[in-house]
């Protein structure tokens, strides 16, 4: 499509890299350089584009590993924005929050937010997006953030950087609360989850297409990516039938959806390369922590055991 070429966004294989292992998270035990070298090697046989999702310790080893191991991948950088109102409608209940709190977090955002530009002019030949948050307008979220707030990180990593800036965030709100924040934006970038809306695999691609299609149709001039598009293998029935989710339906879903892409030149982000067992609720089968393509001792799960990028679905 031409309005990615405009950017320097060429179609390519694209996939969502989070490494944290058993033992680490976010603002805890973060991969180390080999552990995060490992990972970039088992993914760079077959991916172009990585999306990270904030600036933190683990963003920065994976710039340094790409860079010192001469990789060849090109990066969507993020800055996780956290919540700067209360979100009572929230349904797990995560989403309200003190006046201090909400004003530390604040103050975090504003720091990330001048990171992410450091970062991008730092590595402005490895990154090569910039996204301003993720998830944090849609009306279900723990981390609510204003459009307006939004709006305001984008014009500030725009007036500071060279590389296109985006939002991430679920498709609904592109609809109805996110025009003005579109106008600022580079390109458009959107999640899609039909395991999640209860959607069974035989129904998966169209209505990922009927997620996609409406969006790019009210914003024409605008380039709209997939960030998040997935299938996890597990589920403790919260959310998601158990039956509607195994490795064979990943595979599925995953080989069609990288057919499209392929076919229409939309560059999507598949979610995600490794599980993550630090997400969600202690149980193991919570469906959060098995989104990825490889599980979390790295080893392949069924769509990848055969798959390579140079080989048409």
């Amino acid at each position: 499509m031409d309005t990615f070429k405009a950017l320097g966004m060429v179609p390519g294989r694209a996939i969502c890299y989070s490494g944290f292992r058993e033992g680490q998270q976010p603002g805890g035990t973060t991969p180390d350089y080999d552990e995060v070298k490992e990972d970039l090697l088992i993914l760079s046989p077959n991916w172009d584009y990585l999306r990270l999702y904030d600036c933190d310790l683990h963003s920065l080893r994976v710039l340094e590993v790409i860079k010192k191991e001469n990789l060849d991948f090109k990066v969507m950088m993020g800055a996780y924005i956290e919540a700067e109102k209360n979100n009572y409608n929230c349904p797990w209940g995560g989403g309200v929050f003190s006046k201090k709190e909400l004003a530390a977090k604040q103050e975090s955002n504003e720091r990330k937010i001048n990171k992410l530009i450091k970062l991008a002019n730092q590595y402005p030949e490895i990154i090569f997006s910039l996204s301003v948050g993720n998830e944090a307008c849609v009306s279900w979220t723990d981390h609510l953030v204003p459009p307006e707030r939004v709006l305001k990180y984008a014009e500030q990593v725009k007036n500071e950087t060279s590389q296109p800036v985006t939002f991430c965030e679920n498709y609904v709100p592109w609809h109805n609360s996110l025009e003005k924040l579109a106008s600022e934006l580079d390109f458009i970038s959107i999640h899609t989850y039909p395991v999640w809306e209860y959607k069974s695999i035989d129904e998966a691609l169209d209505y990922t297409l009927a997620n996609y299609y409406p969006v790019a149709e009210k914003y024409p001039d605008k380039p709209v990516v997939i960030t998040e598009a997935g299938w996890t293998t597990q589920s403790n029935g919260r959310g998601i039938d158990p039956e509607n989710v195994n490795e064979t339906f990943q595979k599925i879903y995953f080989e069609k959806l990288m057919a499209w892409a392929d076919r229409e030149g939309i560059l999507t982000f598949y979610f995600e390369a490794f599980d993550e067992p630090w997400k969600g609720s202690p149980e193991a089968l919570e469906p959060e922590k098995h989104w990825g393509l490889y599980r979390e001792d790295r080893s392949p799960k069924l769509a990848m055991r055969t798959y390579r990028k140079d080989e048409v679905i």
